[in-house]
């Protein structure tokens, strides 16, 4: 498995972030070949991270390219910071 983490920092909205996220962005990551799972936390202090799980490292990636254009397209104004992105390889999960 693989995981990708975003961190988002000086988040401006986040109510609205994550439901901009739940009703958009989950339904496309889900079409994703090899998804696992995925989470939208709110950290507080406009701090939002989001962690997607794939079977293989190609869905992992491909959730990169979506999260950056959906970002683009529906986030903008909310999200004006980039993330700073993590990702690899899975070696222990409970």
């Amino acid at each position: 498995m693989y995981a990708v983490i975003r961190r988002y920092e000086g988040v401006t909205d986040p109510g609205e972030a994550g439901r901009l996220v739940d009703e958009g962005f989950v339904t496309l990551l889900r079409r994703v070949p090899g998804f696992v799972a995925y989470y939208w936390v709110d950290a507080g202090d406009g701090v939002m991270v989001s962690t997607s799980v794939f079977e293989d490292r190609a869905g992992a990636e491909e959730s990169v390219v979506r999260a950056a254009d959906f970002v683009r397209e529906n986030l903008a104004a909310l999200l004006p910071d980039p993330p700073q992105v993590t990702a690899g390889r899975v070696v222990a999960a409970g």
